[in-house]
Parts: C-alpha cells; sequence; structure tokens
C-alpha cells in the first residue's frame, strides 16, 4: 500500500504527542541503543501507523493506553493485515511495561534470535 499524504502528516502529529510510555520505549530504542537495532517510532506500515518499526526484522511494536480495550475488534483486525504484510506484531499494554519493561525488551529479543536463527530462503520459498 502506497503513502498518503494524510497518513504523512498523521504519523507526524503522533511523533510529537507520544504517550509517556511510548517515551520512555523510545529512549530505550532509538540510536540504535538496543541490541544495535535499528527503530522508527509513528511509522506508516501497510496502511496504518505503527508505533515502532524495526524494519530489518518486520516487527512491528505496540504501546497499548486504556483506549485499546475498547477497540480490541479493530486492533486484531489491523494486526491481521500487518501479518499478511510480513510483520510481527508485539502488543504491550503501557502499564504493563512501565511496569515491567524487559518483559517487551525479552521479546523484541527473542523475536530477533528466531528469525536469525531462521533465515529466509534465499529464493523466497522454504
Amino acid at each position: 500500500m502506497h503513502q498518503t499524504e494524510s497518513r504523512t502528516r498523521q504519523a507526524r502529529r503522533l511523533r510529537s504527542d507520544m504517550t509517556g510510555a511510548e517515551i520512555h520505549l523510545w529512549r530505550m530504542l532509538r540510536g540504535r541503543n538496543f541490541e544495535g537495532l535499528k527503530f522508527r517510532r509513528q511509522v506508516p506500515v501497510a496502511g496504518s501507523i505503527a508505533d515502532f518499526l524495526c524494519p530489518e526484522f518486520n516487527l512491528v511494536i505496540e504501546l497499548d493506553g486504556g483506549i485499546h480495550r475498547l477497540r480490541e475488534v479493530e486492533d486484531a483486525e489491523r494486526d491481521l493485515k500487518l501479518a499478511e504484510a510480513g510483520f510481527i506484531v508485539l502488543r504491550f499494554g503501557n502499564e504493563a511495561f512501565l511496569r515491567n519493561p524487559n518483559e517487551l525488551l525479552d521479546a523484541i529479543r527473542w523475536h530477533v534470535a528466531s528469525v536469525r536463527s531462521h533465515p529466509p530462503h534465499p529464493s523466497g520459498s522454504a
């Protein structure tokens, strides 16, 4: 799906209006501070805007506030679209992340390790 001007504007707005949990995670991830991985924040991906993206490993990280409890169906549909586009989504609640950031960081490490131990076949098929 191609990028639209409105989606770019929305991503820029979200970057300036990040939640406390998103700011905290961004401080941990930015500048390849975490495991040398490159992350982008509030980036358009597969028709939506991901909170955080590690393009090298097709990894999307979503930090959800309380409003997402009311949007579980929409979030599940969005996760499915991202999965169909080849992305893995790690979704954590803001409170859970702030209580124990290592749980999310360990999930990122696990995903990266699993991709590195099973690289895709060069021909694109298994």
